[in-house]
């Protein structure tokens, strides 16, 4: 009895030392993190100089959910900024009748952001997905990731582990960044993507294109 009870707490001591040591690998991006602008220095980095958006939900209006406009707005404030020069933004554009992608660019375009300096990416339909293709269609070395401050350790950990030498721009300007739900996903998200990164690529299906132009495609 007691060898059982000594082999079960071996056990659970490695599963822990597992996941606080893939925890800890996932966060070593985090002092690359940003809430302003101002803190951080672009003006020495090759042109054109890139923020990433990544996407989330959009309401049935096709409205950008409070989520997504909250990360559209801080690449915004980031151009105005004169700290980026264009704005990839990056979501699921699987449905015909879903398109995070084209309601970025419209909430872009609506608030005078030239159309020719947005690139866009309609086959970015998970984090991972959307850094891979950063690298590999758009040709990104260097980057700005915009998201919620939730979501930028595991953003920033996937982005410089696949080659992009990256940094994160929180985009917290409406919702409270310890929203419970959104944080409890982040964790097991965080493993897979460890898993995705250290272990098992996904076997995402990338196409090796970019949009012309920089305009929606489809």
């Amino acid at each position: 009895m007691i060898t059982i009870l000594r082999l079960l707490i071996l056990v659970i001591s490695l599963v822990i030392g597992c996941l606080l040591v893939i925890r800890y690998d996932i966060h070593r991006y985090d002092d690359l993190i940003h809430t302003k602008p101002l803190h951080f220095d672009t003006s020495n980095w090759e042109r054109p100089r890139v923020a990433v958006v990544f996407g989330a939900s959009v309401l049935g209006n096709r409205e950008l959910s409070p989520v997504l406009a909250d990360r559209v707005t801080t690449a915004i404030d980031l151009y105005q900024s004169k700290k980026i020069d264009q704005i990839l933004v990056s979501g699921d554009n699987r449905h015909p009748s879903y398109n995070e992608p084209k309601a970025m660019y419209d909430y872009l375009v609506s608030r005078s952001i030239p159309s020719r300096d947005i690139l866009i990416d309609n086959s970015g339909r998970s984090t991972y997905e959307t850094c891979l293709r950063a690298r590999q269609v758009f040709g990104l070395r260097r980057a700005v990731l915009v998201t919620q401050g939730f979501h930028l350790p595991r953003a920033l950990f996937i982005a410089n582990e696949l080659g992009i030498d990256s940094i994160g721009m929180a985009g917290d300007l409406q919702l409270d960044n310890q929203f419970g739900y959104l944080n409890l996903r982040e964790v097991a998200a965080e493993f897979k993507a460890w898993f995705n990164v250290r272990i098992s690529p996904p076997a995402e299906l990338i196409e090796k294109r970019s949009p012309p132009d920089g305009q929606p495609v489809g």
